[in-house]
């Protein structure tokens, strides 16, 4: 039977639990994505949805995705992965999809927003639009980052 030396395990970085969470790139993203993607749930709520359609499936990516980002945070903060490699994967895979669906939110968000300019309170919903296409575009690329840093670790 062959056993695992501490060369072979330690060429692997270990994947941070509790506080160290913060600390660590790529893991540490993941409050900024919760953060920025909650701001796009408020704001485009905060607008009269004048296209339904587009920013209910804004709404719903950014809503999910902050769910599960917030239950992937947890997992980190209590050790849930037990340094497991495919958290790694897991992580990956996760951040790389939220990251096209999130592209394809933000960019129906600035179809919105470009619709808002005219109608019913226009200055004041035309501005919640622009900075929820602000933080739709903020947070696909702070998921990109994350998807992609995972590999240069």
């Amino acid at each position: 039977m062959a056993s695992v030396g501490p060369s072979a395990a330690s060429t692997q970085p270990a994947l941070p639990s509790g506080p160290a969470v913060f600390k660590t790139i790529p893991y540490a993203f993941i409050l900024p994505e919760i953060v920025c993607g909650t701001w796009v749930w408020i704001l485009v709520a905060a607008t009269s949805v004048s296209l339904p359609l587009l920013q209910g499936w804004v709404m719903y990516v950014s809503l999910t995705s902050c769910l599960i980002s917030l239950l992937l945070l947890l997992s980190y903060l209590l050790g849930f992965h037990r340094n497991s490699e495919n958290w790694k994967v897991l992580d990956s895979l996760y951040h790389g999809a939220t990251a096209i669906l999130y592209m394809s939110a933000a960019v129906l968000q600035a179809n919105a927003t470009i619709n808002s300019e005219t109608g019913v309170n226009a200055p004041l919903n035309y501005q919640l639009n622009c900075a929820a296409t602000f933080f739709a575009f903020l947070t696909t690329f702070l998921y990109i980052l994350h998807a992609f840093s995972i590999y240069y670790q």
